[in-house]
């Protein structure tokens, strides 16, 4: 009887996980068109249920936000470690791993003001949702996770999970906010962003010369 039930919860959890990932699937989908205006509405009529069965799932809109979110983190987190992993010279795995973050925001842009973006004052005050006070920890999560991929892969010294926490939260704060600029005025190509933000990391800043005060800081 015991293992009857057993079998039974697990049958139930596993076809649980299959219809919540086919939910966020058809979330995904009204988010690629609409972006961050996706409405809880719209998202029920995409995955032919009603808005209430939606919030049985994911709670609110900020439950479905935070479930797409780590989806996104995950598959974001296997491409960076895919490039820092990368079989060539440092300074190319340092080009790759900034292009692989570019790449997946540029790819899905929809997506990206989505995850990032508040919508509109109507559409953004649904369920009383925030967009910015939920996007704050998945940029933290990353820069955590980048922490823990250079603290694995290079001898920082003695201080080195120190510093490879500021470095893994420097970078990610780094590669969000010129990625923001970047997407919003596309001032230049994105190898040539790439070229820029790689210098930077690389040490030109402080080998640059002043043109007020000379050579160095």
């Amino acid at each position: 009887m015991d293992n009857d039930n057993t079998e039974h919860s697990r049958r139930q959890q596993t076809a649980t996980e299959r219809r919540r990932r086919e939910l966020l699937e058809a979330a995904e989908r009204i988010v690629l068109r609409d972006g961050p205006e996706a409405s809880m509405n719209a998202i029920a009529a995409e995955a032919g249920i009603t808005k209430p069965i939606l919030y049985r799932h994911f709670g609110d809109k900020g439950g479905l936000y935070r479930a797409l979110a780590i989806r996104h983190t995950d598959a974001l987190l296997d491409n960076l470690r895919t490039a820092l992993d990368g079989p060539v010279l440092r300074r190319d795995r340092v080009e790759a791993t900034l292009d692989a973050y570019l790449i997946a925001i540029e790819s899905q842009p929809q997506v990206y003001r989505f995850l990032m973006h508040p919508a509109d004052h109507e559409n953004g005050s649904e369920s009383g949702f925030d967009v910015g006070r939920h996007s704050a920890p998945l940029l933290r999560r990353l820069g955590e996770e980048l922490a823990k991929v250079i603290a694995d892969r290079l001898d920082l010294g003695p201080d080195g999970e120190e510093r490879a926490r500021v470095w893994g939260h420097g970078i990610v704060g780094m590669m969000h906010a010129a990625g923001d600029w970047w997407m919003r005025e596309r001032p230049c190509s994105r190898e040539q962003l790439v070229q820029h933000l790689t210098d930077l990391l690389w040490g030109q800043l402080a080998t640059a010369k002043d043109l007020v005060n000379g050579p160095g800081f």
